[in-house]
């Protein structure tokens, strides 16, 4: 018999069910061990001890799967491919890598990567504290500065790029980051596996080793002289490791935008319902619309909020920019905040009375919360009814004692 090849499940079945057959482990823990039920653990034990241990392997093994793609769609896709794709900013793969960068010498942060698919060139390299929507407007806004917008990004499904719940009622079903490649006509891929996006992937496993010894090497220990340390970085892989193109066309489009028309497309912006004191919620934050002629005719309708990186905050109506006051609900009014403003110092001061009104709240015992009620008894003092009890336990003592008492029997003469 020549020599049969097995997979690492069938090895590891293998020897659990020799263990079962020599009596060192239980069916119980063999089929906890195989992830198995206990009949199915019984249905292998007996293939094996009938056939051997070579009718473990899988009945398909060698043969084609019956899912396969037809060769000939497989031959049209990779024609397509070879004759109509791979050019260089046609198909940029992005993704974030956690890692202790600085190693000891500094935080832990995340890196974001933009590798070009048709080249293996480094587009864009930049630490950043997490993967957020606002790191990746920053690191996207450098990238259409340097390069020019691609075709297409190509992501996993993280947050940032995809919307998890199916049932997303806002934003048309479109994370903030899409809602920006769309209005700068950038197509956004998600892959629906780490394989799909091979090669970011093993870009990740490639910067984890070169790029942490090179800035061991330069002393970087921060983010701040990390980020200035990639330029450099990047240009010395790319002229080692990128590759030719399949096609010779750059496929990067200018960015004909306004600096300003950039900033608004790279924040995050919702629409808010206006109720009837021109107020909204934003942020666990109260948003006050100072009342002017615009305002007065904005209630019950929806305005549109964008939220800088920076911390700004700008409502708008129609492209129309509103003024607005903010009140924190978490903090608490006092008689300095009541300002001399029409409406706003009519809100605060009747926040502030309600306040004042406020009544402590009542802690109840557990008795009282049973609905227990006390009959004003204390302990040791006599009640009538407890009077009656003795008297009664007084007069059968004195019955018995008579009874006993002896007939005939004088009573003692006085001493």
């Amino acid at each position: 018999m020549g020599l049969i090849a097995m997979s690492e499940r069938d090895l590891q079945r293998i020897e659990v069910l020799s263990k079962v057959t020599a009596g060192r482990m239980t069916m119980v823990s063999a089929a906890h061990v195989l992830d198995l039920s206990e009949r199915q653990v019984r249905r292998v034990l007996q293939r094996m001890r009938t056939d051997g241990a070579a009718s473990i392997r899988h009945k398909a093994i060698g043969r084609p799967s019956n899912n396969r793609i037809s060769d000939g769609v497989r031959d049209y896709a990779v024609t397509l491919v070879r004759e109509c794709y791979e050019a260089y900013g046609e198909l940029v793969q992005i993704d974030g890598s956690d890692h202790r960068w600085f190693e000891d010498r500094g935080d832990p942060c995340s890196l974001l990567v933009f590798i070009d698919d048709a080249t293996g060139k480094l587009m864009l390299l930049r630490f950043v504290r997490s993967e957020s929507a606002f790191s990746y407007f920053e690191a996207l806004a450098l990238y259409l500065r340097e390069h020019g917008a691609p075709i297409a990004f190509y992501s996993d499904k993280h947050s940032v790029f995809r919307v998890a719940k199916k049932d997303a009622k806002g934003g048309q079903a479109m994370t903030q980051f899409g809602r920006a490649l769309c209005e700068l006509n950038i197509e956004i891929l998600c892959a629906n596996s780490s394989q799909a996006k091979g090669r970011v992937e093993r870009m990740n496993r490639t910067l984890q080793d070169r790029l942490v010894k090179a800035l061991r090497l330069a002393g970087v220990d921060n983010m701040t002289a990390g980020n200035a340390f990639l330029s450099s970085f990047m240009s010395r892989y790319n002229t080692r490791f990128s590759v030719v193109p399949a096609r010779s066309d750059d496929l990067h489009r200018p960015l004909n935008l306004a600096p300003d028309r950039l900033t608004e497309i790279l924040c995050k912006r919702e629409q808010r319902y206006v109720g009837t004191q021109l107020t909204f919620s934003f942020e666990r934050k109260r948003i006050m619309l100072k009342e002017t002629e615009v305002t007065r005719g904005l209630v019950g309708r929806y305005v549109e909020t964008y939220a800088y990186a920076d911390g700004r905050l700008d409502v708008r109506w129609k492209g129309y920019s509103l003024p607005y006051t903010v009140f924190d609900k978490d903090q608490r009014v006092t008689h300095a905040a009541i300002t001399e403003n029409k409406r706003l110092g009519d809100i605060l001061a009747y926040v502030k009375e309600r306040q004042d009104q406020q009544v402590p709240p009542v802690v109840k015992t557990n008795s009282e919360k049973i609905g227990y009620q006390s009959r004003g008894r204390k302990p040791g003092r006599k009640t009538e009814e407890g009077a009656l009890a003795a008297g009664r336990r007084g007069v059968r003592r004195r019955s018995i004692v008579l009874k006993l008492k002896p007939k005939g029997c004088a009573p003692p003469a006085p001493i």
